[in-house]
């Protein structure tokens, strides 16, 4: 089976920007994107739960998208241009997939 080289770009963000990154993927016309809960986790602040949390201000939410490694700086830049407006961290990686077309 033959595998395709891909980036994989995954957004935690604080849920109130969810909907300005959704768009901006969008409009960046990636194919496709996953919308996952952060229910927890430990960074810079220190330890963080969303336990207790009676909005959507403080809660947070993991983003996953691949794409085609040749658009990585195209995507990477709008988004970071808004994730550093919030708590939220980006990270890039390296996968492979099978059906390489789709992305």
């Amino acid at each position: 089976m033959q595998m395709h080289l891909k980036k994989r770009i995954e957004i935690v963000l604080e849920a109130p920007g969810l909907r300005r990154l959704t768009e901006t993927l969008e409009r960046l016309n990636v194919s496709g994107y996953t919308v996952l809960p952060a229910i927890a986790g430990n960074g810079r602040g220190g330890p963080w739960s969303e336990a207790g949390q009676v909005s959507d201000a403080e809660r947070m939410v993991c983003v996953i998208c691949i794409v085609d490694p040749a658009r990585e700086e195209e995507i990477v830049g709008p988004i970071f241009n808004l994730v550093k407006r919030h708590i939220g961290l980006i990270s890039v990686s390296d996968a492979q997939v099978i059906r390489g077309e789709r992305f």
